[in-house]
C-alpha cells in the first residue's frame, strides 16, 4: 500500500479540519476518497469542496464500498465505539475521535473489537503532541523530578454562552452527548492527566449539573484523586467562568513545576527535599531552589494533522501511535468516575470501577431528562449534520 484511501464519518466542524488537512497534502501518503454524513447541506458542500470523494449518507454503506483502508470517526459521542466496531468487521483501520465513548462499558466492547481485528486504531488525542508536555512527560519519566506528591489542575479556561449550549439540539444533555465539560470540553487534559501521572485508584468529587445554564448535565467540577503510591491530585474545571485560567502545578520531591501559557517553570530543589529532611537541623531549614525555564521546542505543524501523519506512519511502516485508541478508556475511566462519585456522594474505585452500575445510572439521567432548550442554527447546515 503505497497511500491510505480515508473515509470520513461525520463532516462537521472536527470533520471538515480533517478534511481539509488530508486534501490540502498536510498528511502524506492519505487520500480523501469517501465521506459520508447524515444532513444534505453537508453533503452538498462536499460536493462542492471536495469533489474527488465519493459521498455517502449510510456509514454502512461506505465501509463496505471497498473504496476506503481506514475511517475517521468524527460524529457525536455515543456513535463512536458502535462505528469503530462495525469498521474493524469491515476490515478498516480506525482513527476515532475524542472521547472513546460517553461510558466505560460500550468503549471495552470496541477496545476488544479492535483487538481482535488486527488493525490499527487510534485516538485524536492531539494535545499529545503539544511539545511543552511531551517535555513535561520526559522530566516525570526521566525521574528528574523524584516523587510527585500533589497534582493540581486549574482549567476553566473554557467558558461557554448559554448560546452555545443551544446551537445544537446534540449538545448539553444527557441523551445526546452524554455529559457537559467532562465529556466535551476535558477529555484531552484527562488523557495528558493520566498519560503524565498514571491512573488515580480512587476519585471523590463534587459537581454541579446545571449551576450556571439552562442544562442538566455538569458545568462546574472539582474532583479529589488518591494514588496508590502516596500521591494526590485536584482538578477543577467549568464552562461557566470568565477569564478563566489553564495551570497545571506538580509539587515533587524536586521543587515545583508549574506550567501555565504554555511554557514550564521549575523552581528546583538543590537537592531533594526528602533526602534534605534526613540531614537538617535547623528548625526552620530551608532548602535552597533555583528558578528554571524549561525549554520546549516550538509546535510548527498543526496538531490534528500530526495525529494523522502519525496514524498513516502506523499503517504503513508499523510504527508505534503516539496515541493508541485502546487507552481512550483511560481519561473517559476518569470522567465516568467523577460523575459516579458525584451521583452516589461517594468514593469511585477505578481499580474496580462498577461498570455496569455506572451505565444503569447513566440509563437514570437520560430517562429523567427533563431540560428544553430553544434550539438555535449559528452555522448553516450544521444543526442536523454529524
Amino acid at each position: 500500500m503505497e497511500n491510505i484511501r480515508i473515509g470520513i464519518i461525520g463532516l462537521g466542524n472536527i470533520g471538515t479540519t480533517h478534511a481539509n488537512n488530508i486534501t490540502s497534502g498536510k498528511v502524506p501518503n492519505m487520500i480523501l476518497t469517501a465521506i459520508c454524513d447524515i444532513a444534505k447541506q453537508r453533503l452538498d458542500y462536499a460536493k462542492i469542496t471536495y469533489p474527488n470523494a465519493v459521498l455517502f449518507e449510510d456509514a454502512e454503506t461506505m465501509m463496505s464500498s471497498g473504496l476506503i483502508d481506514a475511517v475517521i470517526i468524527s460524529v457525536p459521542h455515543y456513535d463512536h465505539p458502535s462505528l469503530a466496531i462495525s469498521a474493524f468487521n469491515h476490515g478498516l483501520h480506525v482513527m476515532v475521535e475524542k472521547p472513546a465513548g460517553v461510558y466505560t462499558k460500550q468503549v471495552m466492547e470496541m477496545n476488544d473489537a479492535a483487538e481482535k481485528s488486527g488493525k490499527v486504531f487510534g485516538i485524536m488525542y492531539n494535545q499529545r503532541t503539544n511539545p511543552v508536555y511531551q517535555k513535561l512527560r520526559s522530566l516525570i519519566q526521566s525521574g528528574q523530578l523524584g516523587t510527585i506528591k500533589r497534582v493540581a489542575w486549574i482549567i476553566t479556561d473554557w467558558y461557554r454562552p448559554q448560546f452555545y449550549h443551544d446551537s445544537c439540539t446534540w449538545r448539553s444533555t444527557w441523551k445526546t452527548e452524554g455529559g457537559g465539560a467532562l465529556i466535551n470540553q476535558n477529555p484531552h487534559q484527562l488523557d495528558l492527566w493520566q498519560w503524565l501521572f498514571g491512573m488515580p485508584s480512587k476519585i471523590m468529587s463534587h459537581v454541579s449539573f446545571g449551576k450556571y445554564y439552562n442544562i442538566e448535565v455538569e458545568d462546574d467540577v472539582t474532583a479529589f484523586m488518591q494514588y496508590d503510591n502516596g500521591m494526590t491530585g485536584v482538578y477543577i474545571t467549568s464552562t461557566g467562568e470568565t477569564p478563566g485560567t489553564n495551570r497545571l502545578e506538580i509539587s515533587c520531591d524536586m521543587g515545583m513545576i508549574v506550567v501555565e501559557n504554555n511554557k514550564i517553570n521549575f523552581k528546583r530543589n538543590i537537592m531533594s527535599e526528602r533526602e534534605f529532611n534526613k540531614i537538617n537541623k535547623e528548625v526552620f531549614g530551608i532548602l535552597e531552589n533555583w528558578d528554571c525555564q524549561i525549554p520546549t521546542e516550538t509546535q510548527t505543524e498543526e496538531q490534528h494533522a500530526l495525529i494523522l501523519k502519525d496514524f498513516a506512519l502506523a499503517i504503513l511502516k508499523g510504527k508505534p501511535l503516539l496515541a493508541p485508541g485502546i487507552e481512550g478508556i483511560n481519561g473517559l475511566t476518569i470522567s465516568n468516575a467523577i460523575h459516579y462519585s458525584a451521583w452516589t456522594n461517594g468514593w469511585a474505585d477505578l481499580k474496580n470501577f462498577p461498570h455496569d452500575d455506572f451505565y444503569k445510572l447513566l440509563q437514570e439521567k437520560i430517562a429523567s431528562s427533563t431540560v428544553v432548550k430553544e434550539e438555535r442554527q449559528v452555522t448553516a447546515g450544521t444543526e442536523n449534520s454529524y
